[in-house]
């Protein structure tokens, strides 16, 4: 059995790839967040699913959640990512638990190009330093750590996506589905040793603008 702590697990990316985590009947979960009312408890798997309740920015409540769990993955945010970040490295290393996939965002190298890179940054502001900071302590770690960068997210219903490697490769494209963003979590999921301590930009092909279509 792979076990597979999902930290943020009420978030709409992490919903979508906990169901894909699923399919695979060795998959087991914990779903770790903070409000557990945005669950719907009729769709939990009582045999493959455990919830605990928890703030991931305290150590003394992340570290036994994803204690013996084979992979973690988060699907943090706010103000306070960078202890969260600093939390979730002490405890996976607390545990010996190596691989993570963490989710961040585009922008936070200034990475992306051109007008639609101006457009984000006027967007986002100060989410990206933040940001950076948390993903500065992922990459600092001797975790086996994949970084993911989606582009603005889309509920479309599709599984189309390019990556860009590396931190400081000029990012492509627009937008990406939340779909393709836990469709690609979950091919990490099946082979850990995909894109291990990479740092991944998510994004649609041909959608390259100064901002997103629909914006």
């Amino acid at each position: 059995m792979t076990k597979i702590a999902v930290l943020g697990a009420s978030g709409q990316i992490a919903k979508l790839a906990e169901n894909l985590f699923l399919e695979d009947k060795n998959n087991e979960l914990i779903l770790f967040l903070r409000h557990p009312n945005k669950l719907d408890k009729k769709d939990i798997d009582d045999q493959r699913e455990r919830i605990v309740v928890g703030d991931a920015s305290k150590l003394d409540e992340l570290a036994p959640a994803i204690k013996g769990a084979d992979i973690v993955y988060a699907n943090l945010a706010g103000s306070n990512i960078e202890d969260q970040a600093k939390t979730v490295v002490k405890a996976m290393d607390e545990d010996g638990i190596k691989r993570l996939i963490w989710i961040s965002s585009l922008g936070v190298y200034d990475e992306v190009p051109g007008k639609f890179g101006e457009w984000n940054k006027n967007i986002l502001g100060s989410y990206l330093t933040t940001y950076r900071a948390a993903a500065d302590q992922i990459t600092a770690s001797d975790l086996d750590y994949t970084i993911i960068r989606p582009a603005w997210l889309t509920n479309k219903d599709e599984v189309d996506y390019e990556i860009t490697e590396g931190a400081t490769t000029p990012f492509k494209g627009t937008e990406v589905s939340r779909l393709s963003v836990a469709s690609y979590v979950n091919e990490i999921v099946k082979d850990q040793s995909k894109d291990s301590r990479g740092n991944v930009g998510l994004n649609k092909p041909n959608t390259d603008g100064d901002k997103p279509a629909w914006y």
